[in-house]
């Protein structure tokens, strides 16, 4: 008797593809993120930070940082058997926005990572996504250990509604950026099962 799998049995087992979009500011942990959680070698588009670009990206507020995303980075990781996340994070700079309907197109949902200390820098990614609609979920990166503001007083800030998730993580941490995957899944699933 052959234990082989059969072909139908193997595509029962494929997981299911989820694509999500993973937005925030210039130098918010975005591509940090997606190289800590993927299974996969990231596809980064990293590039160096010039004089003019650091005139344009305010670059003072995160002067360690040398080199940004320009166009996306990429990378997958099998959160069970059944589920299979595909990243996409997004450039941060206002300049690269037009790229953004492009990536969000087809995603189940998005996390939106936030630096406490330049809060302006993510309002574009938190408009953006609740004006498409896109189910997401606002994580507040941890930078150094720290949080400068309460959760109350950036929900407030952004004027996001109570359905919005919110939670604490380290971009650096592949546990902590797991946890947060799995969040944003549940309230994706939740919105979707919810849209009739």
């Amino acid at each position: 008797m052959d234990s082989k799998p059969s072909r139908d049995e193997q595509i029962r087992r494929a997981p299911l593809p989820v694509k999500i979009v993973i937005a925030g500011g210039f130098g918010v942990g975005k591509t940090t993120a997606v190289e800590q959680i993927s299974d996969t070698p990231v596809l980064t588009t990293e590039a160096p930070i010039t004089e003019v670009a650091a005139a344009i990206d305010r670059t003072g507020q995160v002067p360690d940082k040398t080199t940004t995303t320009v166009a996306l980075d990429f990378g997958t990781v099998a959160i069970d058997d059944e589920v299979k996340l595909y990243l996409f994070g997004t450039p941060g700079q206002d300049r690269f926005g037009f790229m953004w309907q492009d990536l969000t197109e087809g995603a189940l949902g998005a996390l939106v990572i936030v630096d406490t200390r330049r809060l302006d820098d993510c309002y574009p990614a938190v408009d953006y996504f609740e004006r498409a609609g896109l189910p997401f979920l606002v994580a507040l990166n941890l930078f150094d250990g720290q949080l400068t503001h309460s959760l109350e007083d950036v929900r407030w800030a952004l004027a996001l509604n109570e359905d919005t998730p919110m939670v604490t993580f380290d971009a650096r941490d592949r546990v902590s950026v797991r946890d947060t995957l799995v969040a944003l899944l549940h309230r994706s699933f939740a919105v979707a099962s919810a849209t009739p």
